[in-house]
């Protein structure tokens, strides 16, 4: 083993499969090595990567599916982006309480703040979605999680405000909407505020669920050169999810098809 150079763990894996006859035994010797060598820190993407950077000519696909054999899995956890800064400013009650359903339009709204990552910088998405027929009727997006943000996407869903309308709109306990500038805007549009209980994600489930939609449909499958394609990519992602993507709870139609059959038919 010292003489090879390689790991216990890799050695001993690359001579059970060579006496298995394995055909993949070969690159599962160097998945093995590639993730000893970096201790366990990198997945299945990242590994991938590794093996294009040294000339192999390889699907993800494959890669996951050989880690998966080999019982190989990223140990760091996903970190998800907080924006709880402690008690800062007033808390809303709970008043949603998980009824993610509504029965007209602009009736109880939904926010929340997510991040990703391009080569080392970050970009956020603050969107606002309606729980009548799940559309995102506004979003932004930033380099940096800053009130503006959140005050730019308010503007936008305040456009879609008709005469009447003062929706119910739920968020967590995050910094930016237990804010005084917050408060004084939906105030001015006498809108509720409402918020989840601290520490628990699924009092803001159906965000939650919207945002694994939008990283398990986009962001994980696509490469991005940049944050700027990426905010792109993702202005693009929402108008497909609101236009053209079907769901089984609004009758296999779009979130707009919907919303649309319903003020057709009265």
């Amino acid at each position: 083993m010292r003489a090879s150079g390689l790991a216990r763990s890799t050695f001993y894996y690359q001579r059970k499969l060579l006496g298995a006859g394995d055909p993949y035994a070969p690159l599962k010797t160097r998945i093995q090595s590639l993730y000893d060598h970096h201790k366990g820190r990198y997945g299945y993407r990242r590994i991938t990567a590794l093996l294009r950077q040294a000339g192999e000519t390889i699907n993800h696909k494959t890669v996951q599916r050989l880690m998966q054999q080999m019982g190989l899995k990223s140990l760091v956890r996903p970190k998800r982006y907080r924006a709880y800064r402690g008690a800062e400013g007033y808390a809303a009650p709970n008043t949603l309480q998980r009824r993610f359903q509504a029965q007209r339009p602009n009736q109880r709204w939904v926010t929340d703040i997510t991040e990703f990552k391009v080569n080392d910088r970050k970009l956020y998405l603050s969107p606002v979605m309606d729980l009548y027929n799940g559309e995102i009727i506004a979003f932004q997006t930033g380099a940096r999680p800053l009130f503006g943000l959140v005050k730019r996407m308010l503007r936008r869903a305040f456009d879609r405000l008709g005469p009447g309308d003062q929706p119910l709109l739920h968020s967590d306990q995050g910094w930016h909407y237990r804010h005084p500038r917050y408060r004084r805007l939906v105030a001015e549009k006498r809108i509720l505020r409402s918020m989840s209980r601290k520490g628990n994600c699924l009092d803001n489930a159906a965000m939650e669920s919207f945002f694994g939609t939008l990283k398990a449909e986009y962001f994980h499958l696509n490469h991005f050169e940049s944050i700027e394609q990426l905010q792109q990519g993702l202005a693009d992602y929402i108008d497909y999810y609101n236009h053209h993507r079907i769901r089984q709870k609004l009758k296999g139609l779009s979130p707009v098809q919907y919303r649309a059959q319903a003020i057709a038919t009265g």
